[in-house]
């Protein structure tokens, strides 16, 4: 495996992305969903890896937000990755690439960039499907908002910087303008 141009450094912050190839999708059923969340358990969410901060899973794509802990972490995405690759390739008779290539990301090197990343990805479903970011089942959002149990992600360094989580909820949710983020992701 070809090593990157900009390293992985553990202790820092990431927005972890990709999308489908070619843009098409990479969750077909609601199951699928399920299953990209029970392999990231398996390969990344642990210890050694990553703190899984937040997330979001949209059909052609996905954000992850991660503190990384290990300098494996691209071996253990590119593992990881393969896994959910094969499953669906043999779940829907398909063939090749399910990934458009490598996972992206962007170091996030500010408290600003980290909180507004958090705010990015619990907004992508409004952008794509629902009109309520709390409505979107494959979103950390409803974990941060104390909507289900069994959080798999860790919010504390997002929602330890709020007084409560209702300042969070309007922190996502304020129609206030905020420079855009889109420039920078999902080039």
């Amino acid at each position: 495996m070809a090593s990157r141009k900009t390293p992985l450094t553990p202790g820092q912050y990431y927005h972890v992305y990709n999308r489908g190839n070619n843009r098409q999708t990479i969750f077909f059923e609601r199951e699928n969903y399920h299953y990209f969340l029970t392999r990231l358990r398996h390969y990344l969410i642990d210890p050694q890896y990553i703190d899984l901060i937040a997330y979001c899973l949209i059909p052609n794509h996905y954000h992850l937000l991660i503190h990384l802990k290990n300098t494996d972490f691209s071996q253990a995405m590119r593992k990881f990755s393969l896994s959910y690759t094969k499953a669906i390739n043999k779940r829907y008779n398909r063939v090749g690439s399910l990934f458009q290539g490598p996972f992206q990301f962007r170091h996030i090197d500010s408290n600003s960039y980290l909180l507004h990343v958090s705010r990015y990805i619990h907004l992508n479903p409004v952008e794509h499907h629902v009109t309520n970011p709390a409505d979107w089942e494959f979103s950390s959002y409803p974990d941060y908002l104390n909507q289900r149990p069994g959080r798999l992600p860790q919010p504390e360094i997002i929602l330890q910087q709020f007084p409560n989580l209702d300042a969070y909820r309007s922190f996502v949710e304020s129609p206030t303008p905020t420079p855009s983020l889109s420039h920078l992701l999902m080039e």
